[in-house]
């Protein structure tokens, strides 16, 4: 009998090695499959864990198992921006599927204090998420989403009937199609016949941008309570159609790690979140411990990752009476791989994503109950301390910026949360909001918690590290007008059912002098851009001016813009029908004049000066950071219609810079850029360009003598301190700014700050290169203020340092323009205040003059 057990082992490890690997590895042992479930291998022509699955083989067999099982509906919630079908397989007994929408009803209603009193929790089912690979380049996840699903579909007797019985899965196979397509396709055309494990390997090298990341190079683990992007808002509509119980996120970390389930560091848990549901995390790791003992692999738990940013999809149930579980298995990254713990190979990487997987499922009886209680009682208690909070809602709005506002509200509607109109003028701590433009989130609502993590400014903690980013406060990053309130008793009006786009309009008839419309508005660089694109001729005030309109004064400020009627390429009849539906559609209000008599300067001024329409290039390539490049990309061809040309940084050697005016390089290193594209981009700066520089590409810059930037000297004042070994990576990891929310000083009057109405703006930065402030006060139009703190983490000695540094500098070069930003100003898309002064450097850096700065200027 030993004899054959260890023949059968050895024949098991040889077909591992030569890529091999039967079902029955991954799936438990003992149970009986139905035959009529097509297997994966039937379908996908081999079997889990010798290649890796493309999402469009994922939907396939998906598809496969939706038509051949009665225990299996599918979904589509969405596609992605490269037109990949995102679905979402509802996976539950037979008997349950038939009264599906029953059940859901009624789970639903234990988040609804109102109704759920009466509810018996004996005998509902408990409802479990399962999603995987939110990352492309993690794939042990949605390659185990094949196995699992297939037993779901497949396994035979009491046990697993039970578990439909009582359980709804809601099952996301593949959370980042476009991410996964581009990984499989990598590494599946880069492995040998005879797997090679030399981490040298080309098929563990794939290139930048890197297949973590969606279309446009975004995080989606970081966008679930942002809500930037297609795969996030259709998923978030099925998570709060169902609101789960148990939410799970397969992940991968470093080829040396082991494998990671949580909880994680107790004392980097937000606040927000209920001791119980930390208690019921750690209860649920018991079951995943288990499983894991069972098949020999090492684990981890309570160290390097944390539950406190509520973006991520293991953090954010949290915040909505359910717990989210993160699992982070050590990745092959291909097909094997030399690790500190052997050769890691990737069938064994998938293995323990199915594993816990079933363990999730296992405590998910166990604690079915207890589960769906904590639900019920999470909402209820969520009302209860709203009644205690100092803060009874919120109030945000402006009638000069109705399309940011929008965005707020979109995504709040989205996070189920209830906003109302504002029922009449009022003002707040100083602050005047109009009825008509205005709306209040009354704390009080069974998404308080929610509310909370939306609104709060948190700067005291009980932990100085993070693995993720301190502060998000949404009114602060929107640059939005917003107060507290300590009562919302009069303030409350209709209730808003959904967000609706602002329309815009033209002010009257068709005018043969000029158009204006002022800058404050968001999608006012749309408008503009739209006008230049048509041949029209465009002037900006450098100055303020008022006139009257409809028989009142009316100041415009600096930014103003203004289109003359004649002398254009279109006809008067033309461009007052191309402004209208522009206005329209943009939600600016555009005003026709009659006269060039103002007060202040007229609009023949030479203080009007003319706008080009942006050529814009945006560097990209290896050594690029590519969050940062995406965030750019992305808010030019998403919110703008005006996508900028990629172009590698190498590329930078070889090719003529003649046919843009812009020129965009985030934050990243430009080793790259041989000596003959340092002196192009000189050429293209000094000929009139603008160049825009975020981060750290501004020491690339000043080392090539582009732009004079000097970087603040953070000094190590506790270097002859007596620390313990063991504490060093802490200590270090202190003194970064994990990611925080600045206050900053801003002058109104410069073209970066166009359209900003407000004397200070928040800012996010993130690292600690902090520039030093110029000695010409004219370069700099905005500083951290003496008190910079708004929310999130920094140490008291970065914050001395941070104090009145310069956060954006504007400097000579020639004829053109360096505009160096210290941070990114487009940071996850939500970032609308600061995008603002990025868009300005974009249409306006030309027209910056004097001021002096750059070594030619």
């Amino acid at each position: 009998m030993r004899k054959l057990y260890l023949f059968l082992s050895f024949c098991l490890i040889i077909n591992f090695v030569n890529g091999q690997t039967p079902l029955s590895y991954y799936l438990p042992q003992g149970v009986s499959y139905n035959p009529k479930i097509p297997t994966p291998q039937s379908i996908l022509g081999f079997n889990v864990g010798d290649q890796h699955v493309s999402h469009d083989q994922v939907v396939m067999y998906m598809t496969a198992l939706d038509q051949a099982s009665d225990r299996i509906t599918i979904t589509e919630y969405g596609k992605t921006y490269e037109n990949r079908r995102m679905i979402l397989l509802t996976i539950t007994s037979p008997e349950n599927q038939q009264n599906i929408e029953q059940i859901r009803i009624q789970h639903v209603a234990l988040s609804d204090p109102s109704k759920s009193a009466n509810i018996n929790v004996d005998n509902m089912p408990i409802v479990v998420w399962q999603g995987f690979s939110v990352h492309g380049n993690e794939p042990s996840g949605v390659n185990a989403s094949i196995a699992v699903a297939y037993y779901l579909a497949a396994a035979e007797g009491s046990e697993v009937d039970q578990m439909l019985k009582n359980t709804v899965i809601l099952f996301d196979p593949a959370i980042n199609p476009d991410g996964i397509q581009r990984f499989a396709s990598w590494v599946n055309a880069n492995k040998s016949t005879t797997l090679v494990t030399d981490p040298n390997s080309r098929e563990f090298a794939e290139p930048w941008p890197n297949s973590r990341t969606n279309h446009y190079w975004f995080d989606l683990n970081r966008d679930w309570l942002p809500l930037q992007h297609n795969e996030s808002k259709g998923r978030l509509a099925q998570f709060h159609n169902w609101k789960p119980n148990i939410l799970t996120d397969h992940h991968e970390q470093g080829t040396n790690a082991t494998f990671f389930f949580q909880p994680g560091v107790p004392s980097r848990t937000n606040p927000l979140t209920p001791k119980i549901n930390q208690e019921l995390t750690a209860k649920i790791g018991t079951y995943h411990a288990a499983e894991l003992d069972k098949i020999g692999s090492l684990y981890f738990t309570k160290e390097n990752y944390d539950d406190f940013y509520y973006g991520k999809g293991s953090t954010y149930p949290d915040v909505n009476g359910a717990v989210g579980i993160l699992f982070e298995q050590a990745s092959s990254r291909g097909h094997a791989q030399e690790s500190d713990n052997g050769i890691l190979r990737f069938p064994f990487t998938v293995k323990n994503q199915v594993v816990t997987a079933f363990s999730t499922l296992k405590a998910a009886q166990g604690m079915r109950v207890e589960m769906l209680k904590f639900q019920k009682d999470f909402y209820k208690g969520a009302l209860e301390v709203a009644k205690t909070d100092a803060i009874k809602g919120y109030v945000f709005g402006s009638a000069d910026n109705k399309a940011v506002s929008y965005h707020l509200l979109d995504i709040l509607k989205r996070h189920q949360i209830k906003v109302f109109q504002l029922a009449k003028n009022t003002s707040v701590a100083g602050k005047n909001f109009e009825q008509e433009a205005a709306y209040v989130v009354p704390a009080d609502q069974t998404q308080y918690t929610t509310i909370k993590a939306i609104f709060a400014k948190q700067t005291k903690f009980q932990d100085s590290l993070f693995y993720d980013i301190s502060a998000w406060t949404f009114p602060l990053a929107f640059n939005i007008k917003y107060a507290e309130v300590a009562s919302t008793a009069g303030l409350i009006g209709d209730e808003i059912p959904e967000a609706k786009f602002p329309e815009g309009k033209i002010m009257g008839a068709a005018s043969n002098y000029a158009y204006i419309f002022e800058w404050t508005e968001f999608y006012a660089p749309k408008l503009l851009n739209e006008l230049l694109k048509k041949g029209l001729l465009a002037k900006v005030a450098s100055k303020s001016f008022s006139m009257m309109i409809d028989g009142k004064p009316k100041t415009f400020e600096s930014g103003t813009m203004m289109v003359q009627s004649s002398n254009q390429s279109l006809s008067a009849n033309e461009i007052y029908t191309l402004i209208s539906a522009l206005a329209k559609s943009t939600g600016i209000t555009v005003y026709p004049v009659g006269t060039g008599i103002t007060e202040g300067i007229n609009l023949g001024s030479s203080n009007f000066r003319v706008v080009q329409q942006p050529k814009t290039l945006l560097v990209t390539g290896a050594g690029v950071n590519a969050n940062d490049a995406g965030e750019a990309w992305h808010l030019l061809d998403q919110r703008f219609d005006m996508p900028p040309v990629l172009v590698e940084q190498t590329d930078i050697n070889r090719i003529s810079l003649e046919k843009y005016n812009v020129m965009i390089m985030a934050d990243g290193r430009y080793a790259g850029i041989s000596q003959a594209g340092i002196d192009e981009v000189k050429r293209f700066v000094r000929a009139g360009g603008t160049l825009i520089a975020m981060g750290d590409a501004n020491r690339w810059v000043s080392a090539n003598g582009i732009a004079d930037i000097k970087y603040k000297v953070i000094k190590n004042n506790d270097s002859i301190a007596f620390r313990n070994y063991d504490t060093q990576q802490e200590v270090a990891r202190a003194q970064y700014i994990p990611g925080a929310i600045f206050n900053s000083r801003v002058d109104k009057t410069h073209p970066i700050a166009y359209g900003i109405t407000t004397s200070e703006i928040p800012l996010f930065r993130e690292g600690t290169g902090m520039f030093e402030k110029p000695k010409n006060p004219f370069i700099t139009p905005l500083t951290y203020t003496a008190k910079p703190l708004l929310a999130g983490y920094i140490s008291p000695a970065n914050e001395k340092i941070l104090k009145g540094s310069a956060a954006v500098i504007t400097n000579g070069f020639g004829r053109g323009r360096v505009i160096s930003f210290s941070d990114n100003p487009n940071f996850r898309a939500f970032w609308f205040g600061t995008s603002k002064l990025f868009m300005n450097a974009i249409f306006f850096g030309q027209t910056i003059g004097g001021g002096g700065g750059g070594g030619e200027d």
